[in-house]
């Protein structure tokens, strides 16, 4: 019994100790950190909080499966979205990369974001200020048609860019 008791006291001790330490409490965070918290900047982005349904006419760009690079097609359509963008200098845009639905989730979104970077890449060689184009990757969550055959899945392989409103 002797042995019990002495094993349930030095349990409780280790217990004890091991709860002492002390945390710090971030009200902001509403929830125990061990270092303050470390605020990022974005400031080089827009905000994406908007309404990005203004009626402009921003074309879309598609791709070949699995590829994020740009077609000489693609590079043209471009070109005339970055023509409304140089003489609408207010005007900020996310460029949102999608996939069709094949391949893992993890993958169809890194493959999203290269090809929305692709589309800023060209943009900003175009002369548009990079810190007036978000980039955001929706993998296949947001499917144009959600058939699968060929049709629907070249549909769903693109990069939209959308306007974001200035408030």
């Amino acid at each position: 019994m002797k042995k019990v008791l002495a094993f349930v006291v030095f349990g409780f001790v280790i217990f004890a100790c091991g709860c002492s330490k002390k945390q710090n409490i971030d009200p902001a965070a509403d929830e125990y950190t061990e270092a303050p918290v470390q605020s990022v900047d974005f400031a080089d982005e827009p905000s994406l909080r908007s309404d990005t349904g203004k009626d402009v006419n921003l074309k879309t760009v598609n791709f070949d499966f699995d590829r994020s690079d740009l077609s000489p097609d693609m590079r043209q359509i471009l070109k005339d979205n970055a023509a409304y963008l140089l003489n609408n200098t207010k005007v900020n845009v996310t460029v949102e990369g999608h996939c069709d639905d094949r391949g893992t989730i993890e993958y169809n979104l890194s493959l999203g974001q290269r090809r929305a970077v692709k589309v800023k890449e060209y943009y900003v060689q175009l002369g548009v200020a990079p810190n007036r184009i978000a980039t955001l990757s929706y993998g296949s969550e947001k499917p144009i048609d959600t058939k699968s055959n060929e049709t629907a899945w070249a549909k769903n392989r693109r990069a939209e860019t959308k306007i974001i409103e200035q408030y």
